[in-house]
């Protein structure tokens, strides 16, 4: 999510808990009369991994009959197999309040890159759940601000720490298995400017897995050529936003005024922003021009169809421009470029405002510009240039 002073808190929505219907190849619970089979070795009617175990809740039992004593109706209920289930996937998170109840959306949501827990945010696993998480990752090491496991709370106290087990390894294998460690630092973003959410290295990761998903998970662009925004998986018609900025920007501030002053009224109905701290991909003009600063990056889509997808997130995009080039050195904005793609025009940059009459690219031609008076100077002094 976005990751800003405020801090996302993420919940992960499966588990391998006995009682839950979709962990069932058959849809259901098993019966008292079915044998369950969980994958893996099989010493028994009851099949279970040898490394297996069962949490029971307090006060449960685990009851077992002889073969003979309960007539076998011969159907056979498996475990679904939960050792796939990945951190990096945005289909098995959601962003809650502190209640446990999922946090409205409104016309604000995240590219995919931030629909799995940042490196800033707060993770927490159900109480009285199981689970099982494959934390294969290409970074060595996942960071978090907190996690909450089976009700304890790890905040890493101003020290990084690794994440607590839900049980331990000679009690049937972690929680959390994979080549990435979980280590809980405790700082939230201490920039007002935002954060960037830290999981670029596990781009290909996370539209991998979601891709994977059930559900048509990137629908097809009714544009010609859909855009393509940093961290997200998906083409979308609509409009991009690059900001260049300054000390003064603060992200939540800004975020919140486009929503109360734009995104509020009704012509921009349907339409939905993304908003982050990003960083591009560096070219050697772009260091030569700017530096390898980050960027502001808003994303904006809406609901309208045909010809008419992305025209609504257009006229939002040319008015938020439009802000910036007014307003944009008092809010701590540099620079603004726009990109947009509808269903009836191509993909292409159609803005590029400055907030201020000096701009990178005035200051570089004012720099060629003297070297080259200055080169004349030089050569009309040598009495070459006559």
């Amino acid at each position: 999510g976005l990751s800003t002073y405020f801090v996302i808190l993420w919940q992960w929505i499966p588990n391998t808990n006995f009682e839950t219907a979709s962990n069932w190849d058959k849809g259901r619970v098993p019966c008292a009369r079915d044998v369950v089979h969980f994958e893996k070795d099989k010493p028994g009617w009851l099949y279970l991994p040898l490394n297996g175990e069962f949490l029971l809740a307090t006060g449960a039992a685990f009851t077992a009959f002889d073969a003979f004593s309960v007539p076998f109706p011969g159907g056979t209920v498996r475990f679904a197999d939960a050792e796939h289930r990945s951190w990096f996937d945005p289909t098995l998170w959601r962003d809650v309040l502190p209640s446990g109840e999922l946090r409205p959306g409104g016309p604000i949501f995240s590219v995919h890159e931030e629909r799995v827990p940042c490196h800033h945010d707060d993770v927490i696993f159900q109480p009285e759940t199981s689970f099982r998480v494959n934390t294969d990752s290409s970074q060595p090491v996942i960071h978090l601000r907190s996690i909450s496991v089976m009700g304890q709370v790890r905040r890493g106290g101003g020290e990084t720490g690794s994440a607590p087990s839900q049980h331990s390894p000679e009690r049937g294998g972690s929680a959390f298995h994979g080549n990435g460690t979980l280590q809980v630092t405790g700082t939230g973003c201490p920039d007002k400017s935002g954060c960037a959410c830290g999981n670029t290295l596990d781009g290909p990761r996370i539209c991998a897995a979601l891709l994977r998903a059930p559900g048509r998970q990137c629908p097809e662009p009714a544009c010609q050529s859909p855009l393509q925004p940093l961290g997200h998986c998906c083409g979308v018609c609509g409009a991009t936003i690059n900001l260049e900025f300054t000390p003064d920007f603060d992200l939540q501030k800004y975020q919140d005024k486009l929503i109360e002053e734009l995104l509020s009224q009704p012509k921009y109905a349907g339409v939905q922003m993304a908003m982050s701290k990003v960083h591009r991909a560096q070219t050697f003009l772009d260091i030569v021009s700017r530096g390898a600063a980050p960027l502001i990056q808003i994303v904006l889509i809406d609901d309208r169809a045909g010809a008419q997808a992305g025209t609504a997130a257009e006229q939002l995009a040319a008015d938020i421009m439009q802000d910036v080039a007014q307003h944009g050195e008092a809010l701590g904005i540099s620079s603004g470029k726009m990109e947009v793609a509808t269903g009836s025009t191509a993909s292409g940059q159609v803005g590029s405002h400055p907030a201020s009459r000096i701009t990178a690219g005035t200051v570089m031609g004012l720099l060629f510009s003297l070297l080259f008076l200055g080169g004349i100077l030089f050569l009309y002094r040598k009495g070459k240039l006559r």
